[in-house]
Protein backbone atom coordinates (compact mmCIF):
# COMPACT_ATOMS: atom_id res chain seq x y z
CA UNK A 1 0.00 0.00 0.00
CA UNK A 2 1.22 3.50 -1.01
CA UNK A 3 2.80 6.18 1.43
CA UNK A 4 -0.54 8.27 0.40
CA UNK A 5 -2.83 5.94 0.71
CA UNK A 6 -2.15 4.66 4.05
CA UNK A 7 -2.76 8.47 5.46
CA UNK A 8 -5.67 8.59 3.82
CA UNK A 9 -6.79 5.70 5.20
CA UNK A 10 -6.11 7.47 8.78
CA UNK A 11 -7.86 10.32 7.52
CA UNK A 12 -11.09 9.68 9.68
CA UNK A 13 -9.50 8.67 12.56
CA UNK A 14 -7.66 12.16 12.72
CA UNK A 15 -9.58 14.29 11.57
CA UNK A 16 -11.24 16.60 14.15
CA UNK A 17 -14.59 17.09 11.75
CA UNK A 18 -16.91 14.97 10.62
CA UNK A 19 -16.19 13.60 6.93
CA UNK A 20 -19.13 13.93 4.54
CA UNK A 21 -19.56 10.63 1.73
CA UNK A 22 -18.67 14.00 -0.62
CA UNK A 23 -15.28 14.49 1.00
CA UNK A 24 -14.61 11.32 0.85
CA UNK A 25 -15.38 10.83 -2.90
CA UNK A 26 -12.60 13.93 -3.24
CA UNK A 27 -9.66 12.07 -1.90
CA UNK A 28 -7.66 11.76 -5.20
CA UNK A 29 -10.36 9.57 -6.89
CA UNK A 30 -11.73 11.35 -9.17
CA UNK A 31 -10.61 9.29 -11.95
CA UNK A 32 -12.71 6.19 -10.55
CA UNK A 33 -15.19 5.54 -13.06
CA UNK A 34 -18.93 5.10 -11.32
CA UNK A 35 -21.35 3.14 -13.53
CA UNK A 36 -24.33 5.60 -14.39
CA UNK A 37 -23.03 8.00 -11.85
CA UNK A 38 -25.92 10.90 -12.64
CA UNK A 39 -28.69 8.45 -12.41
CA UNK A 40 -27.47 7.42 -8.90
CA UNK A 41 -27.45 10.32 -7.88
CA UNK A 42 -31.17 11.23 -8.90
CA UNK A 43 -31.41 8.99 -6.22
CA UNK A 44 -29.49 10.77 -3.78
CA UNK A 45 -26.63 7.78 -3.82
CA UNK A 46 -22.82 9.02 -3.42
CA UNK A 47 -19.99 6.96 -3.97
CA UNK A 48 -17.91 6.81 -0.80
CA UNK A 49 -14.32 5.91 -1.89
CA UNK A 50 -11.59 4.19 -0.24
CA UNK A 51 -7.95 2.75 -1.58
CA UNK A 52 -9.06 3.09 -5.05
CA UNK A 53 -12.08 1.06 -4.09
CA UNK A 54 -15.43 2.18 -3.20
CA UNK A 55 -18.68 1.39 -2.02
CA UNK A 56 -22.28 3.25 -2.81
CA UNK A 57 -24.35 5.29 -0.03
CA UNK A 58 -27.92 6.67 0.10
CA UNK A 59 -28.81 9.15 2.49
CA UNK A 60 -32.47 10.52 2.99
CA UNK A 61 -34.19 12.55 6.00
CA UNK A 62 -37.84 12.62 7.38
CA UNK A 63 -39.00 15.06 9.68
CA UNK A 64 -40.74 13.65 12.60
CA UNK A 65 -43.69 14.63 11.56
CA UNK A 66 -44.08 12.28 8.72
CA UNK A 67 -46.43 9.54 9.24
CA UNK A 68 -45.84 5.49 9.02
CA UNK A 69 -48.70 3.71 9.24
CA UNK A 70 -50.60 4.50 12.05
CA UNK A 71 -48.03 6.37 13.67
CA UNK A 72 -46.04 10.08 13.12
CA UNK A 73 -42.49 9.49 13.97
CA UNK A 74 -42.53 11.89 16.96
CA UNK A 75 -44.83 9.29 18.09
CA UNK A 76 -40.98 7.37 19.07
CA UNK A 77 -39.98 9.68 21.36
CA UNK A 78 -43.25 9.40 23.50
CA UNK A 79 -42.15 6.08 23.50
CA UNK A 80 -38.99 7.17 24.84
CA UNK A 81 -40.57 9.39 27.51
CA UNK A 82 -42.63 6.22 28.73
CA UNK A 83 -39.87 4.12 29.24
CA UNK A 84 -38.05 6.59 30.92
CA UNK A 85 -40.98 6.81 33.34
CA UNK A 86 -41.47 3.35 34.08
CA UNK A 87 -39.39 0.98 36.60
CA UNK A 88 -40.21 -2.33 35.50
CA UNK A 89 -38.45 -5.01 33.69
CA UNK A 90 -38.63 -5.56 30.08
CA UNK A 91 -36.14 -6.33 27.48
CA UNK A 92 -38.05 -3.95 25.28
CA UNK A 93 -37.69 -1.22 27.72
CA UNK A 94 -35.14 1.66 26.48
CA UNK A 95 -35.68 3.00 30.20
CA UNK A 96 -32.16 4.83 30.13
CA UNK A 97 -31.82 5.55 26.55
CA UNK A 98 -32.26 8.65 24.43
CA UNK A 99 -33.75 8.78 21.08
CA UNK A 100 -30.80 9.34 19.56
CA UNK A 101 -29.07 5.78 20.93
CA UNK A 102 -31.20 3.40 18.89
CA UNK A 103 -30.08 2.43 16.02
CA UNK A 104 -32.78 0.78 13.62
CA UNK A 105 -31.28 -1.55 11.31
CA UNK A 106 -31.92 -4.66 8.40
CA UNK A 107 -29.97 -5.77 5.69
CA UNK A 108 -30.26 -7.27 2.21
CA UNK A 109 -28.25 -10.32 1.72
CA UNK A 110 -27.80 -12.82 -0.90
CA UNK A 111 -28.96 -15.94 0.78
CA UNK A 112 -31.06 -16.81 3.85
CA UNK A 113 -28.33 -19.05 5.68
CA UNK A 114 -25.98 -18.54 7.43
CA UNK A 115 -21.73 -19.00 7.15
CA UNK A 116 -19.14 -17.20 4.71
CA UNK A 117 -21.59 -17.90 1.78
CA UNK A 118 -23.81 -15.31 2.16
CA UNK A 119 -23.07 -11.99 1.05
CA UNK A 120 -24.19 -8.38 3.29
CA UNK A 121 -24.90 -6.41 -0.09
CA UNK A 122 -26.87 -3.54 1.59
CA UNK A 123 -26.56 -1.94 5.20
CA UNK A 124 -29.40 0.27 6.11
CA UNK A 125 -30.15 1.70 9.25
CA UNK A 126 -32.11 4.61 10.51
CA UNK A 127 -31.32 7.00 13.79
CA UNK A 128 -32.86 9.94 15.10
CA UNK A 129 -31.07 13.20 15.39
CA UNK A 130 -32.55 16.57 16.41
CA UNK A 131 -36.15 16.84 14.90
CA UNK A 132 -35.41 14.50 11.81
CA UNK A 133 -34.45 10.67 10.95
CA UNK A 134 -31.61 10.33 9.31
CA UNK A 135 -31.80 6.92 6.73
CA UNK A 136 -28.62 5.54 5.63
CA UNK A 137 -27.66 2.43 2.84
CA UNK A 138 -24.62 1.08 2.33
CA UNK A 139 -24.36 -0.63 -0.97
CA UNK A 140 -22.27 -3.24 -2.19
CA UNK A 141 -21.85 -2.50 -6.18
CA UNK A 142 -19.53 -5.49 -6.23
CA UNK A 143 -17.91 -8.34 -3.97
CA UNK A 144 -14.54 -6.98 -3.96
CA UNK A 145 -15.68 -4.22 -2.23
CA UNK A 146 -16.42 -5.13 1.05
CA UNK A 147 -13.52 -2.92 2.43
CA UNK A 148 -14.79 0.49 1.99
CA UNK A 149 -18.82 -0.77 2.38
CA UNK A 150 -17.79 -1.84 6.10
CA UNK A 151 -15.52 1.08 6.38
CA UNK A 152 -18.00 3.52 5.52
CA UNK A 153 -20.59 1.56 7.47
CA UNK A 154 -18.59 1.33 11.29
CA UNK A 155 -17.28 4.80 10.89
CA UNK A 156 -20.65 6.36 11.89
CA UNK A 157 -21.81 3.98 14.72
CA UNK A 158 -22.16 5.49 17.64
CA UNK A 159 -25.08 3.90 19.00
CA UNK A 160 -26.38 2.23 22.25
CA UNK A 161 -29.31 -0.55 20.94
CA UNK A 162 -30.00 -1.94 17.86
CA UNK A 163 -33.27 -2.63 16.64
CA UNK A 164 -33.93 -5.61 14.10
CA UNK A 165 -36.88 -7.72 12.92
CA UNK A 166 -35.40 -11.30 13.57
CA UNK A 167 -31.63 -9.30 13.52
CA UNK A 168 -30.31 -11.63 16.77
CA UNK A 169 -30.86 -14.89 14.45
CA UNK A 170 -30.25 -13.28 11.36
CA UNK A 171 -28.59 -9.84 10.12
CA UNK A 172 -26.52 -9.22 13.31
CA UNK A 173 -24.62 -12.78 13.26
CA UNK A 174 -24.00 -12.10 9.40
CA UNK A 175 -22.30 -8.63 10.06
CA UNK A 176 -19.90 -10.80 12.33
CA UNK A 177 -19.52 -13.21 10.02
CA UNK A 178 -18.25 -10.57 6.82
CA UNK A 179 -16.60 -8.49 9.44
CA UNK A 180 -13.84 -11.27 10.07
CA UNK A 181 -13.10 -11.49 6.62
CA UNK A 182 -11.79 -7.67 6.18
CA UNK A 183 -11.35 -6.80 10.12
CA UNK A 184 -7.50 -6.28 9.65
CA UNK A 185 -8.93 -3.14 7.20
CA UNK A 186 -11.70 -1.83 8.94
CA UNK A 187 -13.02 -0.24 12.41
CA UNK A 188 -13.70 -2.71 15.51
CA UNK A 189 -17.19 -4.02 15.57
CA UNK A 190 -18.87 -1.73 18.72
CA UNK A 191 -21.03 -3.72 21.56
CA UNK A 192 -24.54 -3.15 21.16
CA UNK A 193 -27.77 -3.45 23.03
CA UNK A 194 -30.15 -5.28 20.89
CA UNK A 195 -34.40 -5.32 20.98
CA UNK A 196 -35.20 -8.05 18.63
CA UNK A 197 -39.10 -6.97 17.69
CA UNK A 198 -39.32 -10.78 16.10
CA UNK A 199 -39.81 -12.29 19.27
CA UNK A 200 -42.10 -9.22 20.56
CA UNK A 201 -44.39 -9.80 17.63
CA UNK A 202 -44.54 -13.20 18.29
CA UNK A 203 -45.83 -12.99 21.30
CA UNK A 204 -48.37 -10.54 21.42
CA UNK A 205 -49.98 -11.79 18.14
CA UNK A 206 -49.65 -15.32 17.29
CA UNK A 207 -52.90 -15.93 18.28
CA UNK A 208 -54.31 -14.06 15.36
CA UNK A 209 -51.64 -14.01 12.38
CA UNK A 210 -50.79 -16.95 10.30
CA UNK A 211 -47.08 -15.45 9.38
CA UNK A 212 -45.75 -13.27 11.37
CA UNK A 213 -43.36 -11.57 8.24
CA UNK A 214 -42.76 -8.00 8.85
CA UNK A 215 -44.53 -7.08 5.58
CA UNK A 216 -47.39 -9.43 7.44
CA UNK A 217 -47.00 -7.06 10.70
CA UNK A 218 -46.77 -4.23 8.49
CA UNK A 219 -50.28 -4.71 7.11
CA UNK A 220 -52.04 -6.57 9.91
CA UNK A 221 -51.00 -4.68 12.69
CA UNK A 222 -49.28 -1.76 11.53
CA UNK A 223 -51.30 0.02 9.20
CA UNK A 224 -48.66 0.01 6.62
CA UNK A 225 -49.56 -0.12 2.95
CA UNK A 226 -46.79 -0.98 -0.08
CA UNK A 227 -46.88 0.23 -2.96
CA UNK A 228 -44.93 -1.47 -5.94
CA UNK A 229 -42.74 -3.26 -3.46
CA UNK A 230 -40.27 -5.51 -4.78
CA UNK A 231 -40.55 -8.98 -2.79
CA UNK A 232 -38.08 -9.59 -0.34
CA UNK A 233 -37.07 -12.59 -1.47
CA UNK A 234 -36.56 -11.04 -5.48
CA UNK A 235 -33.66 -9.39 -3.90
CA UNK A 236 -30.51 -11.45 -5.10
CA UNK A 237 -31.74 -11.99 -8.00
CA UNK A 238 -31.85 -8.48 -8.46
CA UNK A 239 -28.49 -8.19 -7.03
CA UNK A 240 -27.23 -10.58 -9.17
CA UNK A 241 -28.28 -9.14 -12.57
CA UNK A 242 -26.80 -5.48 -10.92
CA UNK A 243 -23.28 -6.88 -10.66
CA UNK A 244 -23.50 -8.02 -14.59
CA UNK A 245 -25.29 -5.08 -15.76
CA UNK A 246 -24.31 -2.34 -13.37
CA UNK A 247 -28.42 -0.99 -14.11
CA UNK A 248 -29.21 1.02 -10.93
CA UNK A 249 -33.10 0.47 -11.79
CA UNK A 250 -33.58 -2.74 -9.78
CA UNK A 251 -31.51 -1.84 -7.05
CA UNK A 252 -33.34 1.24 -6.65
CA UNK A 253 -36.48 -0.42 -5.84
CA UNK A 254 -34.15 -2.79 -3.47
CA UNK A 255 -33.26 0.54 -1.50
CA UNK A 256 -36.95 1.64 -1.61
CA UNK A 257 -37.81 -1.90 -0.11
CA UNK A 258 -34.98 -2.14 2.56
CA UNK A 259 -36.44 1.60 3.41
CA UNK A 260 -39.58 0.63 4.35
CA UNK A 261 -38.50 -2.15 6.48
CA UNK A 262 -36.26 0.23 8.85
CA UNK A 263 -38.98 3.08 8.88
CA UNK A 264 -41.72 0.53 9.91
CA UNK A 265 -39.03 -0.97 12.90
CA UNK A 266 -39.48 2.29 14.05
CA UNK A 267 -43.29 2.59 13.63
CA UNK A 268 -42.97 -1.28 15.26
CA UNK A 269 -41.19 -0.54 18.58
CA UNK A 270 -43.91 2.67 19.28
CA UNK A 271 -46.51 0.18 18.82
CA UNK A 272 -45.14 -2.58 21.26
CA UNK A 273 -44.39 0.03 23.97
CA UNK A 274 -48.03 1.43 23.70
CA UNK A 275 -49.04 -2.32 23.64
CA UNK A 276 -46.85 -2.87 26.88
CA UNK A 277 -47.50 0.28 28.90
CA UNK A 278 -50.78 0.23 28.53
CA UNK A 279 -50.91 3.48 26.28
CA UNK A 280 -53.24 2.19 22.77
CA UNK A 281 -56.75 2.66 23.40
CA UNK A 282 -57.12 0.44 20.74
CA UNK A 283 -55.60 -2.88 22.64
CA UNK A 284 -57.50 -5.76 22.22
CA UNK A 285 -58.47 -7.40 25.22
CA UNK A 286 -56.58 -10.68 23.94
CA UNK A 287 -53.39 -8.29 23.44
CA UNK A 288 -54.14 -7.44 26.52
CA UNK A 289 -54.01 -10.85 27.98
CA UNK A 290 -50.71 -11.44 26.28
CA UNK A 291 -49.03 -8.84 27.76
CA UNK A 292 -50.40 -9.75 31.61
CA UNK A 293 -49.02 -13.40 30.51
CA UNK A 294 -45.47 -11.52 29.28
CA UNK A 295 -45.36 -9.92 32.68
CA UNK A 296 -46.19 -12.77 34.63
CA UNK A 297 -43.27 -14.99 33.01
CA UNK A 298 -40.45 -11.66 33.65
CA UNK A 299 -41.39 -11.80 37.11
CA UNK A 300 -42.79 -8.89 36.94
CA UNK A 301 -45.87 -10.12 39.09
CA UNK A 302 -47.18 -6.76 39.77
CA UNK A 303 -48.02 -5.78 36.52
CA UNK A 304 -48.67 -8.96 35.53
CA UNK A 305 -51.93 -8.86 38.09
CA UNK A 306 -52.86 -5.37 36.80
CA UNK A 307 -53.15 -6.48 33.34
CA UNK A 308 -54.87 -9.75 34.04
CA UNK A 309 -57.44 -8.19 37.00
CA UNK A 310 -58.71 -5.84 33.89
CA UNK A 311 -59.88 -9.10 31.78
CA UNK A 312 -61.40 -11.46 34.35
CA UNK A 313 -64.92 -10.10 34.82
CA UNK A 314 -65.48 -11.11 31.51
CA UNK A 315 -66.31 -15.02 29.93
CA UNK A 316 -64.75 -14.22 26.85
CA UNK A 317 -61.90 -16.74 25.84
CA UNK A 318 -59.44 -13.95 26.61
CA UNK A 319 -61.10 -13.38 29.96
CA UNK A 320 -60.92 -17.43 31.16
CA UNK A 321 -57.39 -17.07 29.60
CA UNK A 322 -56.21 -14.31 31.87
CA UNK A 323 -58.33 -16.17 34.75
CA UNK A 324 -56.46 -18.95 34.52
CA UNK A 325 -52.57 -17.06 34.11
CA UNK A 326 -53.73 -15.21 37.33
CA UNK A 327 -54.71 -18.09 39.21
CA UNK A 328 -51.20 -19.11 38.60
CA UNK A 329 -49.89 -16.00 39.33
CA UNK A 330 -51.54 -16.16 43.02
CA UNK A 331 -50.23 -19.53 43.63
CA UNK A 332 -46.84 -18.20 43.68
CA UNK A 333 -48.01 -16.24 46.10
CA UNK A 334 -50.33 -18.74 47.93
CA UNK A 335 -53.25 -16.96 48.06
CA UNK A 336 -55.14 -20.19 47.96
CA UNK A 337 -58.64 -18.94 48.30
CA UNK A 338 -58.63 -16.80 45.22
CA UNK A 339 -56.48 -19.18 43.35
CA UNK A 340 -59.26 -22.09 43.88
CA UNK A 341 -62.23 -19.34 42.35
CA UNK A 342 -61.10 -18.34 40.19
CA UNK A 343 -59.89 -22.43 38.74
CA UNK A 344 -63.66 -23.47 39.47
CA UNK A 345 -64.11 -21.04 37.25
CA UNK A 346 -62.01 -21.50 34.02
CA UNK A 347 -62.84 -25.44 35.03
CA UNK A 348 -66.22 -24.55 33.27
CA UNK A 349 -64.91 -23.16 30.81
CA UNK A 350 -65.56 -24.85 26.67
CA UNK A 351 -61.49 -24.89 25.94
CA UNK A 352 -60.71 -28.20 26.62
CA UNK A 353 -57.27 -26.73 27.00
CA UNK A 354 -58.26 -24.22 29.80
CA UNK A 355 -60.53 -26.90 31.08
CA UNK A 356 -57.64 -29.37 31.66
CA UNK A 357 -55.23 -27.13 33.09
CA UNK A 358 -58.09 -26.45 35.59
CA UNK A 359 -58.72 -29.65 36.69
CA UNK A 360 -55.09 -30.82 37.22
CA UNK A 361 -54.38 -27.50 39.08
CA UNK A 362 -57.80 -28.23 41.50
CA UNK A 363 -56.55 -31.90 41.95
CA UNK A 364 -52.89 -30.68 42.86
CA UNK A 365 -54.20 -27.83 45.42
CA UNK A 366 -57.06 -30.13 47.17
CA UNK A 367 -54.47 -32.99 47.60
CA UNK A 368 -51.76 -31.22 49.19
CA UNK A 369 -53.59 -27.91 50.71
CA UNK A 370 -56.44 -28.39 51.56
CA UNK A 371 -55.93 -31.97 52.08
CA UNK A 372 -59.87 -33.21 50.88
CA UNK A 373 -59.16 -36.18 49.07
CA UNK A 374 -62.08 -36.88 47.45
CA UNK A 375 -62.67 -33.93 45.59
CA UNK A 376 -59.21 -34.15 44.60
CA UNK A 377 -60.05 -37.62 43.27
CA UNK A 378 -62.91 -36.35 41.35
CA UNK A 379 -61.00 -33.15 39.58
CA UNK A 380 -58.42 -35.69 38.66
CA UNK A 381 -60.76 -37.96 36.93
CA UNK A 382 -62.25 -35.26 34.92
CA UNK A 383 -58.44 -34.02 33.69
CA UNK A 384 -58.53 -38.25 33.07
CA UNK A 385 -61.53 -37.96 30.57
CA UNK A 386 -60.94 -34.88 28.99
CA UNK A 387 -57.41 -36.08 27.82
CA UNK A 388 -59.12 -39.39 26.52
CA UNK A 389 -61.88 -36.87 24.56
CA UNK A 390 -58.34 -34.95 23.23
CA UNK A 391 -56.40 -37.81 22.42
CA UNK A 392 -59.72 -39.37 20.39
CA UNK A 393 -59.97 -36.52 18.40
CA UNK A 394 -56.31 -36.62 17.76
CA UNK A 395 -55.62 -33.09 19.68
CA UNK A 396 -52.87 -31.86 21.33
CA UNK A 397 -53.41 -32.59 25.24
CA UNK A 398 -51.62 -31.27 28.47
CA UNK A 399 -48.04 -32.28 28.79
CA UNK A 400 -49.31 -34.49 31.59
CA UNK A 401 -49.73 -38.07 30.54
CA UNK A 402 -52.51 -40.29 30.54
CA UNK A 403 -50.82 -42.32 32.67
CA UNK A 404 -49.39 -39.69 35.08
CA UNK A 405 -52.80 -39.24 35.61
CA UNK A 406 -53.67 -42.73 36.22
CA UNK A 407 -50.61 -42.75 38.60
CA UNK A 408 -52.15 -39.79 40.24
CA UNK A 409 -55.48 -41.16 40.65
CA UNK A 410 -53.94 -44.33 42.00
CA UNK A 411 -52.55 -42.28 44.99
CA UNK A 412 -55.77 -40.43 45.70
CA UNK A 413 -57.37 -43.90 46.31
CA UNK A 414 -54.82 -45.08 47.93
CA UNK A 415 -54.86 -42.20 50.54
CA UNK A 416 -58.88 -42.46 50.56
CA UNK A 417 -58.29 -45.64 51.60
CA UNK A 418 -56.40 -44.90 54.52
CA UNK A 419 -58.22 -42.02 55.61
CA UNK A 420 -61.81 -43.51 55.60
CA UNK A 421 -62.74 -40.39 57.41
CA UNK A 422 -62.71 -38.32 54.96
CA UNK A 423 -66.36 -36.53 53.48
CA UNK A 424 -66.94 -37.24 50.54
CA UNK A 425 -67.99 -34.17 49.22
CA UNK A 426 -68.30 -33.05 45.81
CA UNK A 427 -66.93 -30.06 43.93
Amino acid sequence: MSLKNKLNRLKPHISTGVQTEKNKDVQGNSFLEIPFREQWEKEKVFPYVLDQNYCLIREVKYPLSQQHGHYRFHDFLTAIEIWNKQSINHPLSAAGHRAEELFFFDTETTGLGGGVGNTIFLLGYASFTGKEIILRQHILPNPGAEVPLYHSFLEKINYKTLVTYNGKSFDWPQVKTRHTLVREHVPKLPPFGHFDLFHSARRLWKHKLDRLKLAVVEKEILGVERIDDIPGFLAPMIYFDFIESKQPDGMIGILKHNEMDILSLITLYTHLTFQICGVDPNRTRMETFEVGRWFASLGEKNEAKKELTKLVGGTDLPSEKAKLALALQLKKEQEWKRVVELLIETAKSEDDGIALQSYLELAKIYEHRIKDMEIARIYCIKAIDTVSQLQNHKKDTHPLSYYQLELRLKRLEKKLGKFPGEPQNSP
